[in-house]
């Protein structure tokens, strides 16, 4: 009859009680628990199940049931699980829509879905299907141990409390899914983390926060490989020290390494330090000189400020980094190495191409696998770690006691934006424990 679809204002209430008491569980399991416990409120049944499907199995899996107000609870290690082809629970899946059936034992669909335990007894039942926007995810199931007629109002409730569920079930799988992933993201730092500690040069990088977790990942992909590496952060961000981990735990390790600064020396001098000059080259030029790319030959040449070479030299760097071919300052005989360069720069060398200032087929040859140190105020939770590193480092280097470091020189430490990076914290430190002495705070 048309007056059974509608609830009175009681019933409304603890209808709404009902459907608001599950919908801010996240955990899949206990907010299928708080389902099936409360069901009974709002509609007259004494058992209760959810079956989740799992469509990869072509399977229904149940975690929790209620018979006669008592739960019954099956881990979600060791589900209860039954075909999707069969039942009333495949049928449901087939046809997408609600299932009643007052009297089991005269229904064919019936194939003992959910017979309980040995003292429930199955006789009549809803099955209700479980449906979001993205897709079929299960039924619920409302049983009786009697036989008889479930009401058109029943069967509108549970149709009606159905989207909540769905819902909430789906919410409670993707909550699921991103604990996993945490867990495994965690899993993998601490991985990354024993790795980073059992190697001596990686010891020296201090930080365990993600922007690090994220590089030292990066830096494990190009040990043991000769491709051109393009370090580019800020001034102080370690740059120098990055490439040295790089080449001293890779395939490289044992060969030379060698490091230049291009910013630091005068464009003629600059050539005759990266591939050297013959006699007589030019005044003071009183012996032959190899240049560095040749001292690197079969290792690796560490090129810091990058973006401060002259367009003639970006061009020599460039027949190098194409032909890995050069010819001495003064020499008209070419030589050939085989070094693997890592470039760094705390220049946006983007920008200065469109300047004009940086050649772009030198940049595309030397970026092939870019680095980025993080700034240090993109991890500040390594500060702690490395102002106690540098203590430590400093006063063992003069033979001084290791001061702690109080909390509010760490605070202080924390709250300032360090736009001299790791750098000037390493400088502030040393600064510190020469103004304090023989303390033994700091």
């Amino acid at each position: 009859m048309e007056h059974e679809y509608y609830l009175t204002e009681q019933e409304f209430a603890l209808f709404s009680e009902v459907t608001q008491s599950f919908q801010t569980i996240v955990d899949l399991e206990a907010m299928i628990a708080s389902v099936i416990m409360r069901l009974s409120l709002i509609v007259d049944i004494e058992g209760a199940s959810i079956a989740l499907h799992d469509q990869k199995n072509g399977e229904f899996y149940f975690i929790h049931t209620v018979e006669d107000g008592g739960f019954s609870s099956v881990t979600s290690k060791n589900p209860i699980k039954i075909s999707d082809q069969n039942g009333v629970a495949g049928w449901v899946l087939k046809h997408d829509e609600t299932v009643v059936i007052n009297d089991v034992t005269r229904d064919q669909r019936f194939q003992g879905d959910l017979q309980g335990s040995r003292e429930f007894t199955t006789r009549s039942m809803i099955c209700v299907p479980l449906r979001t926007r993205k897709g079929f995810l299960g039924v619920l199931y409302a049983l009786n141990k009697k036989s008889g007629d479930f009401t058109q109002k029943e069967k509108r409730i549970l149709e009606t409390i159905s989207g909540s569920i769905a819902i909430s079930l789906e919410n409670a799988q993707l909550y699921g899914e991103l604990k996993k992933h945490a867990e495994l993201l965690e899993r993998e730092k601490e991985i990354l983390l024993s790795q980073i500690r059992s190697d001596s040069e990686f010891s020296e990088i201090i930080g365990s926060s993600p922007p690090m977790l994220r590089m030292f990942s990066l830096i494990y992909k190009v040990l043991n490989n000769s491709t051109t590496v393009l370090i580019q952060g800020e001034t102080g961000t370690g740059k120098e020290l990055v490439a040295r981990v790089i080449h001293f735990n890779g395939k490289f390790k044992d060969k030379p390494f060698v490091a230049e600064n291009c910013g630091a020396l005068p464009e003629s001098l600059l050539e005759s330090e990266l591939f050297g000059h013959v006699k007589g080259a030019f005044t003071g030029a009183v012996q032959d000189k190899k240049g560095l790319f040749e001292v690197a030959d079969g290792g690796t040449i560490f090129l810091d400020e990058v973006g401060e070479m002259t367009p003639l030299m970006q061009l020599k760097l460039l027949r190098v980094l194409q032909e890995g071919q050069f010819r001495p300052v003064g020499s008209s005989e070419t030589r050939t190495v085989n070094v693997r360069v890592i470039a760094a720069t705390n220049r946006d060398l983007a920008e200065e191409i469109e300047n004009g200032n940086f050649r772009k087929d030198l940049y595309y040859r030397i970026n092939v696998f870019q680095i980025t140190p993080p700034p240090l105020r993109d991890r500040k939770e390594d500060i702690p770690d490395l102002a106690h590193h540098f203590i430590q480092k400093f006063s063992e280097r003069n033979g001084l006691q290791i001061p702690e470091l109080s909390p509010q020189a760490l605070q202080t430490l924390m709250l300032y934006p360090w736009p001299g990076n790791v750098r000037e914290l390493e400088n502030e430190i040393e600064r510190a424990l020469t103004m304090a002495g023989e303390h033994v705070f700091i």
